[in-house]
This record gives C-alpha cells, structure tokens and sequence, in this order.
C-alpha cells in the first residue's frame, strides 16, 4: 500500500545526480512541492503499458525493473537503489510506461510530475536545462550500459553457433 512518507531534507536530495548543479533555493522548492510515498514490497509503482507523465526519485530501499517479452515471459533488466530515478521516459516522449517497475524491499521515493518539470521551466530555465541534462546524462549511460549487454549477448550467440 501506498502511503504519505516523511519529506526529505535539501542535502538529500543535494546529494542525488538528477538534482546535481541546481541550488539550494530550487532543491527546496522541490523539497517543498514533490510528494514524498512509502512502497511496502512487492507492490507495483506502475505496470509495462500504464499512461505515466511523472518520474520516481528513489530515496531509500530497492526497486526491480521488470520488462515481459513478446511471449509474456518475465524478465528483470534493471534494479535500483537510493539515488536512483526512474519514469523519466514517459515525460520525455509521452509513450507508454515501457517496463514494470516493483519494490524488492520497503522504499521511500519522490514523486516528480510533467507538471512539476513545466512549473520548473516557466519559473527558472537554467534551473530545468540542468535538471533535462541530467536526465539526459544518465539516460545516456544507461544506454551505453544497455549497448554492452546486448553486444555480449550477441557474441556469445555467435560464438555458440560457430562450435557447432
């Protein structure tokens, strides 16, 4: 079940990438505005295919990044940790949640909307160019993370095939 959680101070979310180069006046602000939720494990924060328009920011606890192939077998491809964020895709390109996302352990995480992000973009444009670089840099490694898998995975595959 999800419940209100406690509100995290600024040097928390000082200390957290997506919220690195803002000052202290815009981490309080968000301190102030971004609802703070308790997740007990096992529960679903949205579901592969959910309409979304906000991202998760991890504080505490652990989240499995769970994504179903075309015959409906579950996979996990991810966890994450305090720090984390997670979502960011669905305000970005306005798709469909791509992936399921479940508590492994109890967690406490920010909730940050589309709406809070154009709040941010009216109010301070410095403040949400570095928050989007942000975004952007870890989307960037994720995917180069996400590039070394499959290039593993693809020689292994061909290496499988070339001892037969």
């Amino acid at each position: 079940m999800t419940i209100p959680g406690d509100t995290p101070s600024i040097q928390e979310l000082s200390d957290i990438g997506l919220f690195g180069g803002l000052d202290e006046s815009t981490i309080g602000e968000f301190v102030q505005r971004l609802p703070v939720l308790r997740i007990s494990p096992g529960e679903i924060v949205f579901r592969e295919g959910d309409t979304g328009r906000e991202l998760f920011v991890l504080l505490q606890g652990e989240m499995e990044v769970i994504k179903h192939s075309k015959t409906q077998r579950e996979s996990r491809v991810a966890m994450f940790g305090p720090g984390d964020w997670f979502g960011e895709m669905s305000i970005l390109d306005i798709m469909p949640r791509s992936a399921t996302v479940r508590a492994l352990a109890p967690s406490r995480m920010l909730k940050m909307s589309a709406h809070d992000l154009e709040t941010l973009y009216r109010r301070d444009l410095k403040a949400y160019s570095i928050l989007v670089l942000n975004v952007a840099r870890e989307m960037s490694r994720r995917l180069r993370v996400a590039d070394g898998i499959l290039a593993d995975v693809l020689a292994n595959l061909a290496e499988s095939y070339t001892r037969r």
